[in-house]
């Protein structure tokens, strides 16, 4: 199945064993101006030479980089930790870095007919031929699409099966914190934050390469020397599940890199301007990484830690630096948690004397409701008024004591009601279902809050607010105080389902509309968020089946996966449904992540909220 990045034109590349080598780089700009765009429905995803674009001579380049986002262009171009790391490795002279999105299905079909190698955006240059190839991977969902790019760009998807003059294959994001269902296909993971983890990476493989070394020399000085970075093929798991080393004197666990100065951390300048509408086209600024608070479902506020802030002038010179490169008309201010943000009052202000009179709206994303209620007043006069959005995530009071997060109703009900006065005049809420010590009248009030809430607007202007309700399922996560539970069955999801939808019809509600989220992509989530290395093959018989955009409906199929699990001699929703015990080894302990004796106190504390 892998192409073959051979066709008219393109010379043979030069071997020499065992050491890095420094490649000749084919541009393949006619093949995809003549044998591809013409015959794609938007050939915009694949021109690149976009406004703020960065295009360096790679032939004069000692390092070459191909930054890879496992999705389609307008989804990659949202990406916030592409921007950054372009910016910041383009900043280096001798380096270059370009993007590479994976192609659609009528791109792709094109591809494989004419034999067109996976290209990356700048230079139209084979993916191939870099020196590194990084992928950032932010969902179980977008394995498939890792493995689908590689075979596009002629490589061997499994580690084993590529050659020393091949690229180094490296993975980013949150697949890394749970690695081992990719650990076949990997050379090397890179644990938590990557602005300065980059620059070391690469200055590293520089150096390696001008010392004549092999790519396994490279490697092993990797696993060396940081204790962010996971090289599977130099370790093995017992027969418990534990991790045991290959080589003598590597560690056998691993934390994640962490950037200490956020404030002088670095923001892009220039961020790229799209040529296809991308899903958020703004001027986008990181206030704060990490999160206070300890949401037991949630990865991220474990895992991001610890909190840090940039100062407000930071902030808005930052702002006034990006809507001047690149004119776009709204500001998101951006964080798991807005709302914590220590200066926010001063931020908003300092924002709103910029930028009110250019006409330029204001993003406030995560903002917690007690928070929302006190920046309506000033909100209104930057935000563009339509709907507000709030992740209740549980309808009752109790079950978020159980999740940790403690919205009361009162607040709750407050800051709703302060919205509808303020002139907003819909609200989108967020619900998730499954948790542990849930019960169907848990369930039933999603629809009896959703109701209370759409009445508060009644009572402001006479009319009833238009809801959406958004509800998922739970997926345990690694590294979080519910990774140790399995998630609920198929049947629990479906009866939640009809009961919501039963109580709808039972009230007759025409203002509240509920969304609900496929049931089966969530066990799939759930199945391969938690696994450990016998996934591998699972991944590689689904991608073999025909999965891929696995994250899309036009490409989810379920049967692919199921027969990818038979195979392996295991079941997709056992596999779910999968729990484990305090004292067994976890698939992800090994990989970066907080300590465990504090995950256990949060279990326990939500066990013992409702035993």
């Amino acid at each position: 199945m892998a192409i073959l990045a051979v066709f008219h034109g393109l010379e043979a590349r030069a071997t020499i064993d065992n050491i890095m080598i420094h490649k000749e780089i084919q541009s393949i700009k006619d093949v995809v101006s003549q044998r591809l765009l013409p015959f794609v429905r938007k050939p915009g995803r694949y021109i690149g030479g976009e406004i703020n674009q960065v295009k360096k001579d790679l032939s004069a380049c000692a390092m070459r980089v191909a930054l890879c986002f496992p999705d389609i262009y307008e989804i990659g171009m949202s990406y916030l930790g592409m921007d950054v790391l372009y910016s910041i490795l383009n900043g280096i002279g001798g380096v270059a870095a370009e993007r590479v999105f994976s192609p659609w299905f009528d791109a792709e079909e094109v591809m494989r007919a004419k034999n067109i190698p996976l290209f990356t955006m700048e230079s139209h240059a084979a993916v191939g031929d870099f020196d590194l190839i990084g992928f950032s991977l932010t969902n179980e969902l977008c394995y498939t699409n890792m493995l689908n790019m590689l075979d596009l760009a002629g490589l061997e998807v499994r580690t084993q099966n590529r050659t020393e003059n091949d690229p180094i294959i490296i993975v980013g994001g949150q697949a890394s914190n749970c690695a081992e269902p990719l650990s076949a296909f990997v050379d090397m993971f890179v644990l938590g934050e990557g602005e300065e983890v980059a620059v070391e990476i690469v200055e590293l493989c520089r150096r390696a390469k001008q010392e004549g070394k092999s790519k396994k020399e490279f490697l092993l000085q990797c696993a060396r020397e940081f204790s962010f970075v996971y090289v599977p093929q130099f370790y093995k798991l017992d027969e418990t599940g534990a991790l045991k080393t290959k080589v003598e004197g590597l560690p056998s666990e691993f934390e994640n890199a962490v950037v200490r100065d956020f404030e002088n951390a670095p923001i892009s300048e220039k961020p790229i301007v799209p040529f296809v509408q991308a899903i958020h086209e703004r001027v986008s600024i990181e206030i704060m990484r990490g999160c206070p608070g300890r949401c037991r479902f949630c990865q991220a506020s474990f895992c991001r830690r610890p909190v840090r802030v940039r100062s407000v002038d930071r902030i808005v010179e930052a702002a006034k630096q990006q809507y001047a490169a690149t004119g776009f008309n709204t500001v998101s201010l951006l964080s798991l948690s807005t709302s914590d943000y220590p200066y926010l009052d001063e931020l908003v202000k300092a924002m709103n004397a910029h930028f009110a009179p250019l006409h330029v709206g204001l993003s406030l994303p995560s903002l917690r409701v007690q928070k929302q209620l006190q920046l309506l007043p000033k909100m209104v006069t930057s935000v563009r008024k339509g709907g507000l959005t709030i992740a209740v995530e549980a309808a009752s009071e109790y079950l978020r004591g159980v999740i940790n997060k403690p919205i009361t109703d009162e607040d709750l009900f407050a800051a709703v009601t302060a919205a509808f006065e303020a002139g907003f005049l819909r609200l989108k809420l967020y619900f998730m279902v499954g948790f542990p010590g849930e019960t169907e009248e848990d369930i039933l009030k999603i629809v009896d809050l959703s109701q209370s809430l759409s009445s508060l607007r009644k009572e402001v202007d006479g009319r009833f607010a238009d809801i959406t309700a958004a509800v998922s399922w739970l997926v345990p996560k690694a590294h979080t105080p519910f990774g140790w539970l399995g998630q609920k069955d198929r049947a629990y999801f479906e009866n939640a389902k009809e009961l919501i939808l039963s109580r709808k019809r039972e009230l007759k509600l025409r203002f509240v509309k509920f969304n609900f989220h496929e049931c089966d992509r969530s066990i799939l989530e759930s199945a391969m968020g938690r696994g450990d290395r016998q996934l591998c093959d699972v991944v590689e018989t689904a991608w073999r089946n025909g999965a891929k955009f696995d994250l899309w409906s036009e490409g989810f199929n379920l049967k692919y996966w199921q027969d990818a699990f038979a195979a392996a001699g295991l079941n997709l929703e056992t596999e779910a449904q999968k729990s484990f015990t305090p004292d067994q080894p976890l698939p992800w302990s090994h990989l970066g992540g907080p300590d465990t004796v504090g995950l256990l106190k949060h279990y326990q504390q939500a066990i013992d909220t409702f035993e």
